[in-house]
C-alpha cells in the first residue's frame, strides 16, 4: 500500500494544476518525429519539435546508426572511466571541438547532463554565478549543485550584469557569468560582445548553454562563433537532440578544461557512455553540417517566411531573432484554447504558460524546421489566420 502522505500531496497537487490550466498532457506519437506527426490516427502539420534541420530522420544518420550497431551493439557496457569509451567517442569529441572551434570537448548523455556536471565541477561554496533570470532549468540546477552563491541579473540587462560582477569580484574566489546563447522561450539572443567584455574587466569565467543555437547560428557552429568569440568563452555547452537530431550534450574548451571535467564531473564518472548507434549517427551530423550550409539556408528561409506570414496577420512574435517563432496570446486559459483549434486545424504546436514563461505571457511556440515545405506552412498560416479571427487574437 502506498503512503497516504505521499497520495494526498500527489492528489492536491495535480488537482490545483488542472484547476488553473497548467496540467500538461502528454502527447505519444505513432511513429517518427518528422515535419508531419500522427497523433490518435491524424497527421498533422509538426511545429513543436526541436529537430530545426531535419535530421532526426535523416537516412544517412539512420545508415550509421545501423551499422554502429552492428559493430559495436546496441550499448557501451559501462561508465566513460572504466571501459565504456568507444573509439567513436574519442572521434565524435575531435569533431565536436573542431566544430565548435575550441581545443577540445567532451560528450555528455544529455544536454540537461552537460549543465549539471560542468558547473558544479568548476564552481564551489567560495564562488559566485552571475545568472541571467531566464537561463534555462538545467543552467538553475547545475548552478544550484555547485553551491556557489547564484547572484541572478536582469535578462540581458549589462548595466545590471555590470555591477553585479563589480560587487561579486569583490567577495567571491571564483565568479562566472552563465547565460543561454539563444532564449528557448522568446528566440532572442545574448549579448554575447558585452558581455565577455564584462567577463574580461572582472576577470569572469565565461559559460554559454547554447542548445538552441548550436546548429542554427554562426553557420552551424552557434552563438558563440556568430559573435566570432570562440577564443573568448571559456566554456561553451550543446546538445545532440535539436539541430543534430540525436541525444546527448557536449561541452566544449580549453584541453585543461575537458581533461578536468573527465575526472571531476560526476555525470561523466557515474553514468553509462552514449549508445554507439547514437554516436555514430552523431559523427554524420557534424560531418553534414561542417561539408554544407544548405540545411541552415532552408531552416532560416522557412522561418522567415512564417514568421513575416503571422506578422502581417497582426500576431505578437515578440523579440525573437531565430527561428523560434512564439505568437504571444497572454491569458493562459486563451492560449491553451488556441493550441487545441490549431489541433483540430491540423497544425500541432504546443501552449506554454506559467510557470515555464512569466503569468500573462502565454503564448504558442511555433518551430518551423529545414524539412518543412512551403505548402505545410502556407496550412500552418491559413490555420492561424482563422483562429486568430474566432479567438479575437487578431
Amino acid at each position: 500500500m502506498s503512503s497516504k502522505t505521499l497520495d494526498a500531496f500527489l492528489q492536491e497537487g495535480l488537482g490545483e494544476l488542472k484547476e488553473q490550466g497548467l496540467f500538461n498532457v502528454i502527447d505519444p506519437l505513432e511513429g517518427a518525429n518528422g515535419p508531419q506527426v500522427t497523433l490518435n490516427g491524424k497527421e498533422v502539420i509538426n511545429l513543436s519539435s526541436n529537430n530545426y534541420l531535419g535530421l532526426a530522420t535523416d537516412d544517412r544518420l539512420k545508415a550509421q546508426a545501423v551499422q554502429a550497431v552492428e559493430s559495436y551493439g546496441v550499448g557501451a557496457g559501462a561508465v566513460r572511466s572504466i571501459n565504456g569509451t568507444l573509439q567513436l567517442h574519442l572521434e565524435l569529441e575531435e569533431k565536436l571541438a573542431a566544430f565548435k572551434h575550441t581545443e577540445a570537448a567532451i560528450t555528455y548523455q544529455s544536454g540537461f547532463n552537460c549543465n549539471v556536471a560542468a558547473i558544479p565541477a568548476v564552481m564551489n561554496k567560495n564562488d559566485a554565478i552571475l545568472s541571467d533570470e531566464l537561463n534555462h532549468a538545467s543552467i538553475i540546477d547545475g548552478c544550484r549543485l555547485s553551491r556557489a552563491k547564484i547572484i541572478p541579473y536582469k535578462h540581458s540587462d549589462m548595466e545590471d550584469l555590470r555591477e553585479k560582477a563589480k560587487q561579486a569580484t569583490q567577495e567571491y574566489h571564483k565568479v562566472m557569468v552563465i547565460t543561454d546563447g539563444v532564449f528557448s522561450m522568446d528566440g532572442d539572443v545574448a549579448k554575447l560582445p558585452e558581455i565577455v567584455e564584462i567577463a574580461e574587466e572582472f576577470d569572469l569565467i565565461t559559460y554559454v548553454d547554447d542548445a538552441h543555437g548550436s546548429g542554427v547560428l554562426g553557420e552551424g557552429a552557434g552563438t558563440v562563433k556568430h559573435f566570432n568569440l570562440s577564443d573568448r568563452i571559456d566554456m561553451q555547452m550543446g546538445t545532440l537532440s535539436k539541430a543534430i537530431g540525436i541525444v546527448g550534450g557536449y561541452v566544449a574548451g580549453s584541453q585543461s578544461l575537458i581533461e578536468w571535467l573527465k575526472v571531476r564531473s560526476r555525470p561523466f564518472l557515474f553514468s553509462t557512455a552514449l549508445p554507439p548507434g547514437d554516436v555514430a549517427a552523431t559523427i554524420e551530423a557534424v560531418d553534414i553540417l561542417s561539408a554544407s550550409k544548405d540545411l541552415q539556408t532552408q531552416l532560416w528561409e522557412n522561418a522567415r517566411y512564417l514568421q513575416e506570414g503571422l506578422q502581417a496577420f497582426g500576431f505578437d512574435t515578440g523579440k525573437t531573432e531565430t527561428p523560434i517563432t512564439p505568437c504571444i496570446i497572454g491569458d493562459e486559459k486563451k492560449t491553451q484554447q488556441f493550441s487545441e483549434r490549431l489541433m483540430e486545424e491540423g497544425i500541432y504546436a504546443k501552449s506554454i504558460v506559467f510557470p515555464t514563461v512569466p503569468r500573462g505571457t502565454g503564448r504558442v511556440r511555433n518551430m518551423p524546421t529545414a524539412a518543412h515545405t512551403r505548402e505545410m506552412l502556407d496550412a500552418a498560416l491559413l490555420a492561424y489566420k482563422k483562429i486568430g479571427s474566432e479567438l479575437n487574437v487578431i
